[in-house]
C-alpha cells in the first residue's frame, strides 16, 4: 500500500485538479493502474467544490443546469461522474437542446477549470461558508449509573447557521472522537467539506516546525474515508474555532446542567439529535432568517457520504497473564483459559472489548471499562475448566452472579452432577443468557431434583418452541350421557331364591 502522503496526493491530482491518471502516474513514477486502484477506493470520498457563474452567450438558457451537474459531480469519485458528452444527451432529453456536443464539451471543460481555480483562490476559512464545521470536547457533571461524575461531550457547530449536533461520551479518547464524529455525519446525512479542530491528542500526534501537523493513524484513516480537509489551530489559539467554543458553553447551560440522572448514554444520546434540531427554530442573531433554513445551507454544501461506514475500531495484540486477562488503560479483562500466557488479538471500540482467535473468531466481548484498576470477568470460557475442579465454584464471583435457583440447585448436587451442570452451562451461555436455563430448570425441577440431562432437554425444547403445552379447555359443553344400568335387581332376587333352598 501506498503511503498516506502519497496516496493524498495523488487524490489531490485527480480530484482537485483533475489531472488524468497517466500524468499523475508519471510524476510520481507509478503505473497508472496504481494511481485508478487508489483514486477509485470505495472507501474514500470526493471534495465538494465551489460554484462559481460565468457568462455564456451560446448556454445561456442550460449554463445553470450544466453548473449544478458539474457541482454534483465533484461530490463524487471521478468514474462516478458523467462525461461533457452525457449531459449533452441529458440537456437533449430533458430540455430539447439543440446545440451541438462539441459546445457543451468545451464549456464543461472550461467550468470544470473555473471552479478549481476558484477552490485554489478559496477564503480564508474563518469566514462562515456553508458546510465548514468547527468541533471541540465539552465537559459537564452527570449523575451517571449513580456516581457523581464529570463526562465530556463532543460538539460539532456549523458557523453559517449558528446550529450544532453534540453527542455525551465516556472519555475523549480516539475511538469516543471518531465514534461521535461519525454519527453526527450519518445523522446529518453528509459531511462537512472542512472542518477545524483544536491540537487535541486523539487527532493530532505531533506538531512538525513547519505548522503541519503528524495525525495519529485511527484520524488520517478517518479523514481519507470521509474525504474531508482538517484544519489544525495553531497551538494556545483557542479564539480560531471560536464559534465552537460558544457552542460548547451554550450546550451545557442550556441541555446539560442541572446534571442529568443517566443510566444507560446511548440511550441519552438518542434524545440529544432532537433537543440540537428543535433548538434552530429561531432566528439568527445577525441574518434574521431561521437557523433551520440556514442549516439546510449548510447540509447542501456538505460532501456525500461514501458507501461503507467508517469502523471506529482498533486492534492490539497483547499478552494474558496465568489466569488469562489481558491489561488495557490499566483495566482487566478476562478471555479463556486456553490463551494464559499467551498473545490474544482485541478488537477496540468506545463501548467494546472484543477477544478474537487468530482469524478473528470473537472468543469474548467485554463492555469496555473507563476509570482504572477495574475487572471484567465474563466466566462462559472458564466453565469447563471449572467443571474440572467443582468444589471451586462456590469460592468464585461466578457462583455469586448466579441466579438463586442455580445456587440452590448445586447446593443439592453431587459433585459429579456439578461437573455436569458446568458442562452444560459452558455450552448454553455461549450464546445465550440465563433467562432460558433457568426457565428449564424450574420446569425440570416440578418433580423434585432434577438431573443434567433433563434440564438440557427441557432447554432445548423451549429454545426450538416446543416447550410445555398449555392446558387445552373444550370451548363446548359435552352432553349429559344417561345413567348405566346392569339390572343388579335380578341378581338380588336369584340370590334371595338359593337361601330358600
Amino acid at each position: 500500500m501506498l503511503a498516506v502522503a502519497e496516496i493524498n496526493y495523488i487524490r489531490h491530482e485527480v480530484h482537485n485538479k483533475d489531472s488524468s491518471y497517466s500524468k499523475v502516474a508519471k510524476k510520481i513514477g507509478r503505473d497508472a493502474r496504481t494511481v485508478k486502484k487508489y483514486v477509485e477506493m470505495e472507501d474514500f470520498s470526493p471534495q465538494i467544490k465551489k460554484r462559481q457563474n460565468r457568462p455564456s452567450p451560446v448556454l445561456d438558457p442550460v449554463k445553470e443546469i450544466l453548473d449544478e451537474w458539474i457541482l454534483e459531480d465533484f461530490k463524487q469519485k471521478k468514474k462516478f461522474r458523467r462525461t461533457a458528452k452525457r449531459m449533452w444527451e441529458q440537456l437533449k432529453e430533458e430540455f430539447d437542446f439543440k446545440g451541438a456536443d462539441r459546445t457543451v464539451r468545451e464549456y464543461v471543460s472550461k467550468r470544470k477549470k473555473e471552479l478549481l481555480n476558484e477552490a485554489n483562490q478559496a477564503a480564508l476559512p474563518l469566514e462562515n461558508k456553508p458546510g465548514s464545521a468547527q468541533v471541540d470536547f465539552g465537559e459537564a457533571p452527570f449523575k451517571y449509573q449513580g456516581e457523581d461524575i464529570v463526562l465530556p461531550y463532543l460538539v460539532m457547530s456549523y458557523p453559517h447557521s449558528n446550529s450544532f449536533y453534540f453527542q455525551v461520551f465516556p472519555s475523549q479518547n480516539k475511538e469516543c472522537f471518531l465514534e461521535g464524529l461519525k454519527r453526527i455525519f450519518h445523522h446529518m446525512g453528509g459531511v462537512p467539506k472542512n472542518i477545524r479542530f483544536d491540537n487535541l491528542s486523539a487527532a493530532v500526534k505531533k506538531i512538525l516546525p513547519n505548522g503541519e501537523r503528524q495525525l495519529t493513524e485511527e484520524f488520517q484513516n478517518f479523514v481519507l474515508h470521509y474525504g474531508f480537509e482538517c484544519e489544525f489551530c495553531n497551538p494556545n489559539s483557542g479564539n480560531e474555532k471560536g464559534h465552537v467554543e460558544a457552542m460548547v458553553k451554550y450546550v451545557r447551560n442550556n441541555f446539560l446542567l442541572p446534571g442529568l440522572h443517566v443510566f444507560d448514554l446511548d440511550e441519552l444520546n438518542t434524545t440529544l439529535w432532537r433537543k440540537a434540531e428543535n433548538d434552530r427554530e429561531r432566528k439568527h442573531y445577525e441574518k434574521e432568517t431561521f437557523i433551520s433554513q440556514l442549516f439546510e445551507e449548510d447540509r447542501k454544501a456538505c460532501l456525500v457520504l461514501p458507501s461503507k461506514e467508517f469502523q471506529c475500531v482498533r486492534y492490539e495484540t497483547l499478552k494474558a497473564d496465568k489466569y488469562g486477562y489481558i491489561k488495557l488503560d490499566k483495566n482487566l479483562y478476562s478471555t479463556s483459559p486456553r490463551f494464559a500466557l499467551s498473545k490474544v488479538l482485541v478488537r477496540i471500540s468506545y463501548n467494546k472489548v472484543d477477544i478474537l482467535t487468530e482469524d478473528q473468531q470473537l472468543v469474548v466481548s467485554h463492555s469496555r471499562l473507563y476509570g482504572q484498576y477495574r475487572k471484567s470477568m465474563k466466566w462462559q470460557p472458564y466453565l469447563n475448566l471449572m467443571a474440572k475442579r467443582p468444589l471451586a465454584l462456590k469460592y468464585t464471583s461466578f457462583y455469586d452472579q448466579l441466579p438463586t435457583e442455580w445456587q440452590m440447585y448445586f447446593e443439592a448436587c453431587t459433585v459429579s452432577e456439578k461437573q455436569e451442570a458446568l458442562r452444560l452451562l459452558a455450552i448454553v451461555l455461549k450464546d445465550h443468557d440465563f433467562n432460558k436455563i433457568t426457565e428449564a430448570l424450574n420446569i425440570a425441577s416440578e418433580h423434585g431434583h432434577p438431573s443434567v440431562e433433563s434440564i438440557k432437554q427441557v432447554f432445548y425444547q423451549l429454545i426450538n418452541g416446543r416447550g410445555i403445552r398449555p392446558e387445552l379447555h373444550p370451548t363446548r359443553s359435552l352432553p349429559v350421557m344417561p345413567e348405566a344400568s346392569r339390572g343388579l335387581d335380578h341378581y338380588n332376587q336369584l340370590l334371595k331364591g338359593a337361601e330358600f333352598n
